[in-house]
């Protein structure tokens, strides 16, 4: 059967293979502008616009109805990582505008907020698979999981990144063969 649950770890490959991208992006001394442009905003449009707001819109509110809490526990630790990753995503998105501009210093500062970003998301993804998405699955019936499913279909269905799902999928890739990753 599938599962919302894996439809959302099905997300996360595409999320971690771009991390992995940003990894080498951080040992460049020169890194292309428009690379760290399209990972910010591969960021804002798949892993936060679109994947977290599957989880924030569709899988917590679940989650809650069946007795978690926004305000304790595993769902309120995702939404605390997601307003952290979204500070780091604003660091670097403010540091790269600097960088364009000529501040040289700034390239640390994209850097700085990228490696934050990825430890967060690594550590972050982790919980979700292990630990959240197993919770979510011992409460969830399957027509929790049709529903979800269904849902998010609609989402995928979306115009995100300049398209559907397939566009942003399409634009990892492309970052992935850049960077030999």
């Amino acid at each position: 059967m599938d599962t919302a649950t894996k439809n959302l770890e099905n997300d996360h490959l595409h999320i971690l293979r771009l991390i992995d991208v940003m990894e080498h992006m951080v040992q460049s001394s020169s890194p292309e502008v428009k690379h760290l442009e399209m990972a910010v905003s591969l960021i804002k449009n798949f892993a936060d616009g679109f994947h977290h707001a599957k989880e924030e819109n569709l899988l917590f509110p679940l989650m809650v109805k069946k007795g978690y809490s926004t305000e304790q526990g595993p769902v309120a630790v995702m939404l605390s990582d997601h307003e952290q990753g979204r500070k780091f995503v604003r660091g670097m998105a403010t540091a790269i505008l600097g960088f364009k501009n000529g501040e040289t210093a700034s390239l640390s500062l994209v850097f700085e907020n990228m490696k934050g970003y990825i430890s967060l998301l690594r550590s972050h993804i982790h919980k979700e698979n292990n630990i959240l998405f197993r919770m979510a699955d011992s409460v969830f019936n399957e027509q929790d999981h049709q529903l979800l499913l269904e849902q998010f279909r609609k989402i995928e269905n979306s115009n995100i990144c300049g398209g559907v799902l397939l566009d942003c999928v399409n634009q990892i890739d492309s970052l992935a063969a850049e960077y030999k990753v």
